[in-house]
Parts: structure tokens; sequence; C-alpha cells
């Protein structure tokens, strides 16, 4: 049903698009580049396999990375945005006990992950093109691949030896609302915050012992950014 409402948004989106349509402002295109505050709201199954202590789970850790947004403007109202933060370093972290056998793990980082996670959104501004400050909600997808696998050496010790990591992508929905402040007829400032879902089963091999996790989180992103408009 997400998956569908997601697709719905980002079909009405691309209809607007063969619209061309920009009534009302003379310059409908918008490149960005900002600040992107990423914290997860993270939720996990317990860690599941082989020789597995019970209770072992993991958390995703807070990141900051850049912000990159085109902007097309359709109509006077309608326009939809193309963003994408640079891919980040982001940590996941050992919930659980305090110690798996003799090795600490509780608090521990046990893992990095890059992630590349465009987003389209179907967004709706309030006011006129020409107005100094301009709110707007959106509506839209999320992608995210997950690569850059890393075990870290007190997730080896945990696992009880050299590990790899698999993390399947994701496609989920997406919401955003903001504010958008002209600083003239170029250039505005844009701040935001946007939520979406992203849902996947992280699997370690080590020497062939399989153990997995399925891991659903919301990304609760601020943006921060400037724009300019031609």
């Amino acid at each position: 049903m997400q998956h569908k409402i997601a697709t719905l948004a980002l079909g009405t989106a691309l209809a607007l698009a063969a619209t061309g349509a920009h009534a009302g402002n003379s310059y409908p295109n918008d490149v960005r580049i900002g600040a992107y505050l990423v914290h997860f709201d993270s939720t996990a199954t317990d860690i599941t396999g082989p020789y597995t202590v019970p209770g072992l789970n993991t958390s995703i850790g807070s990141t900051t990375t850049l912000y990159l947004a085109y902007v097309r403007q359709f109509t006077t109202h309608f326009q939809l945005e193309l963003a994408m933060g640079w891919p980040p370093v982001t940590y996941a972290k050992a919930v659980g006990p305090a110690f798996v056998g003799s090795v600490p793990y509780n608090g521990r980082q046990i893992a990095s992950i890059r992630w590349f996670s465009p987003t389209a959104l179907l967004e709706y501004s309030f006011f006129s093109p020409q107005s100094t400050w301009r709110p707007f909600v959106g509506i839209g997808v999320n992608y995210t691949r997950f690569f850059s696998r890393q075990i870290t050496a007190a997730g080896a010790a945990v696992s009880g030896g050299p590990t790899s990591i698999s993390l399947p992508a994701s496609v989920g929905p997406a919401v955003t609302g903001g504010v958008l402040y002209r600083l003239s007829a170029r250039w505005h400032v844009v701040a935001s915050y946007s939520v979406a879902q992203v849902n996947s089963r992280l699997t370690t091999d080590t020497a062939g012992v399989l153990r997995s996790s399925k891991i659903h989180f919301w990304p609760n992103a601020v943006v921060i950014s400037v724009g300019y408009s031609f």
C-alpha cells in the first residue's frame, strides 16, 4: 500500500512535468546546496542465527552530510524536487548485554555503512512565486541503496571472526514540509524537515555462519540550504 502511494505521487509529478507549465514564474528551475542533518528513528528485531546469544540488537547513529537538490516548478503552486545527500558514513551501534562472553558489546560501534538515498517529492507551495515567504508540503518516494558495508574490529570480535555484511536496497514513501525565504528574484534560502521509511534485512556472514535482523528506520532529515533560480 505504501509503495502504491509513493508511486502514485511520483506518477502525478511526472504527469505535471509533461505539461511543462510554470505560470507566474520567470525562473522555474532551482538548484540548491546545503547541510543535511539526519537522525534515525530505528527499530530492529534481535539478531538471530547459529551460535548467537539472545538479546543482541543494533541502532543507527545520526549523521550530517552535504545536501544537493534540483527543483522544477510546473505551475504556480506545484513543483518536483529531486534531492539527495552526499553518501555519508553511518555507524551501527550494539544494543544488548554489556558483554558477549568476554567481549564488550553494548554501545560499541560494530559496523559502518555508506548509503545513497535519492528522493523524488511532489510539493505544493503556498502563496505566489514572488512572495518573500513560501511554505510548502510534499509527498514522494525514497530509494535507499547501501554500500561500503564494513564490520569493525569490535563487530568481528563479537561475531567470531572476519564478517561480511549485506543490506538490500529499499523503496518507501517520504513526506516533507518547509519554508522558502526569497532573498532576490534568483536567490533564496530554504529550511525543511523530511521523513522517509526505509526497510531492509541485515545479514552477516562469518565463515558461512549466517545471522540476520530485520531493520525498520525512519530517517528524520533537517535541511538548511541556499538556492539559485534560473
